[in-house]
């Protein structure tokens, strides 16, 4: 794997949407550009009117190159702002395309077992599991483990897919996924866009892999989660799998 050194370019970008993380902004740019293998950052931010993108902005002149941002007009989904994040790390030709969290919630450090998965061990998409070896959840009251435990067993049983954390927002991908998924055709915007990525590539035939991470409940700001966002989860999936059984697989470019 590549090394941090300033004057090299990165093969690996991140992409951290943020929404009022002016508590968090700082520290997660700083873990991540800290770490022993170089990622580069894209934010995305939706006008949070706490000051995160004047932040962010610092972070970029501090660190010219490493840090880049989109910022958009207003809340408009957590999956368009990842699908803007892909568009962006594909044209600036990233190898390897990340995804987390701005609240700590996934620990920057495992950004480096995530990317060595696939950089090393031949895997497509590498998923930063909570529950490939049990229920590695801190912090979290036990009615939302339970609630998320149980809807990532629910779409496993819907779909078939063999991904114990369907809804894992801490992913790595190689280019050559997102290159052959279209899209434009992703069409979850909250959480179950997690799944939706997760079961197309499924689905494409690329290798899903899983490994696992500890995740802890958010220390500053406030969560994004509310109950619209689960119930898209909980049924949307239904859909999601019938719609795949009119699909031919599409063929996929290497």
């Amino acid at each position: 794997m590549q090394e941090a050194n300033p004057n090299l370019r990165s093969d690996a970008a991140v992409i951290i949407p943020m929404y009022n993380e002016a508590e968090n902004a700082a520290a997660i740019i700083d873990a991540v550009l800290a770490l022993p293998v170089r990622f580069d950052i894209l934010v995305i931010d939706d006008n949070s009117p706490d000051g995160t993108a004047d932040i962010v902005k610092a972070k970029i002149a501090e660190h010219p190159g490493r840090v880049d941002i989109i910022e958009r007009p207003g809340k408009l989904g957590l999956g368009t702002a990842y699908i803007e994040g892909f568009r962006h790390c594909l044209a600036k030709g990233y190898s390897y395309i990340c995804e987390m969290d701005a609240d700590f919630s996934h620990n920057p450090a495992d950004l480096v077992r995530l990317r060595r998965e696939a950089d090393e061990n031949g895997a497509d998409v590498v998923v930063g599991s909570r529950y490939v070896t049990g229920v590695n959840v801190v912090n979290w009251p036990m009615g939302r483990v339970l609630m998320s435990f149980y809807a990532s067993k629910y779409v496993r049983l819907i779909t078939r897919m063999p991904v114990h954390d369907t809804t894992a927002g801490f992913v790595c991908y190689r280019r050559r996924v997102l290159e052959n998924m279209q899209l434009d055709k992703i069409k979850f915007k909250g959480y179950a866009f997690q799944i939706e990525m997760k079961f197309t590539a499924w689905q494409y035939g690329f290798k899903v892999v899983e490994v696992p991470i500890i995740f802890v409940n958010r220390v500053l700001g406030t969560s994004k989660m509310n109950s619209g966002i689960f119930g898209e989860a909980v049924f949307g999936v239904i859909r999601l799998k019938w719609n795949s059984l009119f699909k031919k697989k599409p063929d996929v470019y290497l």
